[in-house]
């Protein structure tokens, strides 16, 4: 009789994410071994091979202590090429197809490192210049202080539903459009990391504002979110406190020590202080019609303008007249005021006992009540 060897499974077990880790090692072998698209936003500080020559003396002669570590060094325009291709090619495989891509510069590789996005299908979405308010002086007085450095934001296609997050942006920033040129200072005083000695632990750390902003603009709670160039920790410990989960790589071991020491000190806030202000398009439809059948506002109602030139009078159906115009709340403030558009939410008001109120403030009552039940 003839026996049947029994067949033996090839699948392999899924690679699962090492989150609210710090992994040492090469970044561009790390991110290989990640499975392809898991993470939703990657931030990338990766070496600027400054191309320094010799010390930099201040005036009275003290050294100016700059990046001077072996990493930041390569042979030539052509090998930091070669690098940047590679990091950025293991960055896209681990990219979600709706995720995004930050990468920070200066002009010694910013340039180098743009191309290369756009040689490897990256979409640019935005360049953003983050002007320090207090940068270091020029001390040669050769040049001018160079007082910004540039981050380049991305997708992975043109076609990309990427997170941006514009009411948040627009909160944050006393509700204007926030801008593509950021003014924020340096990494200094308590916030800067320092080592046993007393020393920088890390010549290039970023401030958290920085990546605060960044991270509330473009992901959402419970989003990975990896840094391919870890140092000591700065993405890690804003996304710990802002719910959302991290994948930090580092190769040197002595930055990767600071880094989990410091992330071990720090809390995340409370779910809920974590929100993010929505769109108002993401929010669920209520036709005004709804106020009506609730009697939330009652047929025979006049509704009038904040400043009460204009009026209409509700009807059963949810439409207004307002002389002989009749239609939506909409199309009648815009005809009332020989506009073109009107948002008709905003401009017609109900008279409470607290005064005039947008009706808008009796949708939003609506949408509270469909946010709890779902």
């Amino acid at each position: 009789m003839r026996t049947q060897a029994k067949n033996k499974s090839t699948t392999q077990k899924p690679v699962s994410l090492p989150l609210d880790t710090v992994l040492v090692e090469d970044c561009i072998k790390a991110m290989n071994a990640l499975p392809e698209k898991s993470v939703d936003l990657i931030f990338a500080d990766p070496p600027y091979n400054l191309q320094l020559g010799g010390e930099l003396r201040r005036p009275n002669e003290s050294v100016v202590h700059g990046v001077t570590e072996k990493w930041d060094q390569f042979g030539g325009f052509g090998a930091y090429d070669r690098f940047t291709q590679a990091w950025l090619s293991a960055a896209r495989r681990v990219l979600k197809d709706d995720g995004a891509l930050w990468v920070i510069g200066s002009y010694h590789n910013i340039f180098r490192v743009g191309a290369t996005l756009q040689d490897l299908d990256f979409w640019i979405l935005n360049d953003i210049v983050w002007r320090k308010t207090n940068p270091m002086p020029n001390f040669r007085g050769k040049r001018f202080t160079n007082a910004h450095e540039t981050l380049i934001w991305c997708a992975k296609s043109p076609d990309a539903r990427y997170t941006f997050n514009y009411e948040a942006m627009k909160a944050l920033n006393e509700d204007l459009q926030m801008r593509s040129d950021w003014v924020l200072p340096l990494c200094t005083g308590h916030e800067r990391i320092k080592d046993s000695e007393g020393r920088k632990a890390h010549p290039t750390q970023k401030p958290e504002a920085l990546l605060h902003r960044l991270m509330l603009a473009t992901t959402k709670p419970g989003d990975v979110v990896l840094d391919p160039f870890f140092g000591v920790g700065t993405t890690g410990a804003v996304a710990k406190r802002l719910g959302r989960r991290f994948i930090g790589i580092e190769r040197e071991e002595s930055y990767a020590a600071v880094a989990r020491d410091r992330l071990k000190a720090i809390a995340p806030y409370e779910p809920r202080a974590c929100a993010i202000t929505q769109p108002r398009r993401a929010a669920p439809r209520v036709p005004f019609g709804t106020l009506v059948e609730r009697r939330m506002v009652t047929p025979g109602t006049t509704l009038t303008s904040a400043n009460r030139r204009h009026s209409a009078l509700v009807r059963a159906d949810g439409t207004l007249e307002a002389g002989r115009d009749a239609g939506s709340i909409h199309r009648v403030g815009a005809l009332v005021q020989g506009a073109e558009a009107c948002n008709g939410w905003t401009f017609w008001h109900i008279e409470t006992d607290a005064g005039l109120a947008p009706i808008d403030t009796l949708r939003q009552v609506i949408r509270d009540e469909m946010a709890s039940a779902a």
